[in-house]
């Protein structure tokens, strides 16, 4: 019988990550992930709101209410994302990325394939958050 104080208890597993974005209308950014990309509204916090999160299936964003944006210069020069966002098949990227584009979304990076072999976009939010999704190319 195996010592009992020798185990190590079972390494934790996480189940989901949220990126937290920072917004200048908590509620003009719930109804753009929702409306534009299919994303419901789990909760909006405050009075006046300052804190949201969206989730679509397992991806979920925090929203952070800011009164000035953060990382403009840098983050368009340098095209640093906010968030990626992964789905399992070929066909989910490109039905995705053609429903995004049916709905208006301003793309900062159109459907391409990678030189590693995904194929990606990356959307523009309305506070200019880069968003990448992200799909096997075959």
């Amino acid at each position: 019988m195996p010592n009992e104080s020798n185990q190590k208890p079972p390494r934790p597993i996480f189940t989901s990550v949220a990126p937290q974005l920072f917004v200048a209308d908590i509620k003009a950014s719930c109804e753009f992930y929702a409306a534009k990309l299919g994303f419901g509204v789990d909760f909006i916090y405050g009075d006046p709101p300052f804190y949201g999160q969206v989730s679509r299936d397992n991806a979920r964003f925090a929203l952070r209410h800011i009164d000035e944006p953060v990382f403009t210069d840098i983050r368009e020069r340098e095209h640093l994302l906010s968030a990626s966002v992964t789905v399992a098949t070929a066909d989910e990227i490109n039905q995705l990325f053609l429903s995004y584009q049916s709905e208006g979304v301003r793309f900062h990076q159109p459907l391409k394939k990678e030189p590693w072999g995904a194929r990606t976009f990356i959307v523009t939010d309305p506070d200019g958050n880069l968003i990448l999704f992200a799909g096997p190319a075959d």
